[in-house]
């Protein structure tokens, strides 16, 4: 998260709105520079609402923490992003959405991909009735050596 919205260009903008365009979700001033930030330069991201909102307060961008975790909600709710929990007090958000496992090192609070072919299940276990498989998500826990 180190770019911040002062080097964000014409090219990171579009990137950002054209994000926001494919769920169809309104290009708020905040919501575009969020995305821009998110998405701007092509690469995925792992971030945390705080993460996300020391780099926007960094960068110059007047949002409150509470707006962060509002639109973040708003582009996981579109499909944009995916909530990944690692505990329960910590959730990272992943602008990658397709199914995939990573890595959480644990001396570093950092999540990052893991390789996805590397990954094999045998089989999964029935759901309950009336219940149905939505997502299993894989999230292997690292410590330095």
């Amino acid at each position: 998260m180190e770019q911040d919205f002062a080097k964000l260009g014409a090219a990171s903008l579009k990137t950002g709105a054209d994000w926001l365009a494919r769920a169809d979700l309104r290009p708020t001033r905040q919501r575009l520079r969020l995305a821009s930030l998110l998405v701007g330069d092509g690469q995925s991201r792992h971030v945390t609402a705080e993460g996300l909102f020391l780099a926007a307060k960094d960068s110059g961008e007047p949002v409150s923490l509470a707006t962060v975790y509002n639109t973040l909600r708003a582009f996981c709710d579109a499909g944009l992003m995916s909530e990944i929990t690692v505990d329960a007090t910590r959730s990272y958000f992943d602008t990658c959405v397709e199914d995939h496992p990573h890595f959480f090192w644990e001396d570093t609070q950092e999540l990052t991909d893991a390789p996805s072919a590397e990954v094999a299940f045998a089989s999964l276990p029935e759901p309950p009735e009336g219940a149905r498989i939505a997502r299993v998500d894989v999230i292997i826990r690292l410590k330095r050596r």
